[in-house]
């Protein structure tokens, strides 16, 4: 596994108190894709616009009008793997199919929800680098459309600073890094894809 670990999660954690506030929270596991393509010489990345929520926190004014761009993600349904999850996720919120290169890291935070019981919750995210084998962006089932407003291919380098959330901003730099220092096999090259995966 390719990962970059920071201190990030220990000083949040200082914040919320004691590692029993921490262990007593509802825990959520997600996973989600990072997914290159190759197009024109030129590396893209694919990102989804969510549905905007109904309800706007009283204590976070809208500031600006700016699409929020994200990784697509989702809970990982209990007995699946979270690999198996992201593949899922990347293709219901995109349309397209790809594979998994290697695993780039695990996010960890605490959010309170904002709908429903209002319950403090920890969860991880785990983040996958993928390739783009097929399919459609934006072609996603009419029934996505309540969470998926678009799904789009943008150019990765700089795609980073279009994201809305600074978690996958660094995820994002993550994957050019990677990309930067092995490459990405060509299809096919299962030799190349298999050192990829060890690195």
């Amino acid at each position: 596994m390719w990962s970059r670990h920071g201190n990030g999660f220990r000083k949040r954690r200082q914040r919320w108190g004691s590692t029993e506030i921490v262990r007593k929270m509802t825990r959520e596991i997600s996973a989600g894709g990072v997914v290159l393509h190759e197009v024109g010489g030129i590396w893209h990345i694919a990102l989804i616009e969510p549905q905007k929520e109904n309800s706007v926190s009283a204590r976070t004014p809208r500031k600006r009008n700016r699409a929020v761009l994200c990784l697509p993600k989702g809970l990982v349904d209990k007995g699946e793997k979270p690999e198996a999850a992201a593949l899922r996720e990347v293709h219901e919120e995109t349309g397209i199919t790809a594979e998994v290169v290697t695993k780039l890291v695990d996010l960890k935070y605490a959010y309170v929800r904002t709908w429903g019981d209002g319950e403090r919750v920890f969860k991880i995210v785990s983040f996958y680098l993928m390739r783009y084998l097929s399919g459609e962006i934006d072609q996603v089932a009419a029934e996505m459309r309540i969470e998926v407003k678009r799904a789009f291919w943008a150019p990765l380098d700089g795609a980073s600073r279009q994201m809305a959330y600074s978690g996958e901003r660094k995820v994002a730099l993550q994957a050019q890094e990677y990309l930067v220092k092995y490459g990405l096999a060509p299809l096919g090259d299962k030799a190349a894809s298999a050192a990829n995966k060890r690195a």
